[in-house]
């Protein structure tokens, strides 16, 4: 269920790790007035980490962007499934192992900045294998470090999204290499980026803050990631996760809070309350009948997906199916 704070959130945690895409900006625009709460948020004293699953682009390429947009934001801001990666990589091997890369100039640079060898698929001396997505990698390589794997050679992926946004459209990600080797190698790599948790804690260990808070759009990466790290999460609404994926979260995908956009982090937050009879807040009520949501009231839009997100949960957690919403239209 949805949990409470009597303080702003930007007072209740003091670390604030962002995901971009769909969280700060949208392409190649800031999604609005993201900016400016960013910049209220860092007024009230909370640390901002922008954290990024994409293990292409250093940091400072980031950093550059996000500055173009409007958001404050400096490179040692920015975390990457990069680093994340070269940090499992050197915690295992030690500065100065030599690791095949697969991968981009994040990767790389990440890959340095640990004492680390990038060598090519051939060296018979390196100790692992790090893969992230990289356009200019060649499948002859690919070919090779398969071998490799299948053969013994630890594996390490920057992340596993499955998608990547791309100017011409939504395209196959990292994942879909990562699930080519998997199944010819019949090995799992050890994954650095969400929902794995290596990132979070580099993200940490890097941004300091001993009472972080994940900020994400997608269920299936922010939100399960904050579960699988132990740490709390607001779902913004201004990126993939609509209704439909709301209401089937399962357990492992719920957050901890809801909001419109960035702003939800300059409030406070109150749960719903109710039992399966039915839920409030805000002016509204939430109820499930034959597997079909109902809603009743007025009110603000966030009270009206907190009353819908948690009537369906708790449904469904009573052992009922996932409710249907044909009708239903957030104010």
């Amino acid at each position: 269920m949805l949990g409470e704070s009597d303080t702003d959130l930007s007072t209740a945690y003091d670390l604030a790790m962002l995901d971009l895409d769909g969280v700060v900006y949208i392409g190649g625009e800031a999604v609005p007035g993201a900016p400016a709460h960013l910049d209220a948020v860092r007024e009230a004293g909370m640390r901002l980490a922008f954290v990024t699953n994409n293990a292409a682009r250093p940091p400072t390429a980031v950093a550059t962007h996000l500055r173009e947009l409007g958001v404050t934001a400096d490179p040692d801001d920015v975390v990457t499934s990069a680093q994340a990666a070269a940090r499992v990589l050197v915690e295992r091997l030690g500065a100065g192992a030599r690791v095949v890369l697969l991968g981009a100039a994040g990767l790389e640079e990440a890959l340095a900045a640990e004492g680390l060898v990038a060598t090519d698929v051939e060296d018979e001396d390196a100790q692992a294998l790090v893969t992230g997505y990289g356009p200019e990698v060649r499948w002859r390589h690919i070919m090779r470090a398969a071998v490799r794997v299948r053969d013994g050679l630890w594996w390490v992926a920057s992340n596993a999204d499955y998608t990547i946004p791309t100017a011409y459209g939504v395209a196959p990600g990292h994942g879909v290499l990562v699930e080519t080797l998997a199944r010819f190698t019949g090995v799992d790599p050890v994954v650095a980026g969400k929902p794995q948790r290596p990132l979070l804690d580099e993200t940490v260990r890097r941004v300091g803050g001993r009472r972080p808070l994940m900020v994400g759009d997608r269920l299936d990466t922010d939100i399960e990631g904050a579960r699988n790290a132990g740490v709390d999460s607001l779902l913004v609404l201004t990126g993939v996760s609509g209704l439909a994926e709301l209401v089937a979260a399962g357990e492992h995908e719920r957050p901890t809070y809801l909001a419109r956009d960035l702003a939800g982090l300059l409030r406070p937050h109150e749960a719903p309350t109710g039992s399966e009879g039915g839920w409030e807040l805000g002016g509204w009520r939430a109820t499930v009948a034959d597997d079909r949501l109902e809603v009743t009231g007025s009110g603000d839009a966030e009270a009206w997906w907190a009353v819908v997100a948690t009537a369906a949960w708790a449904h469904v957690d009573a052992g009922g199916a996932v409710p249907g919403t044909d009708g239903l239209t957030a104010p």
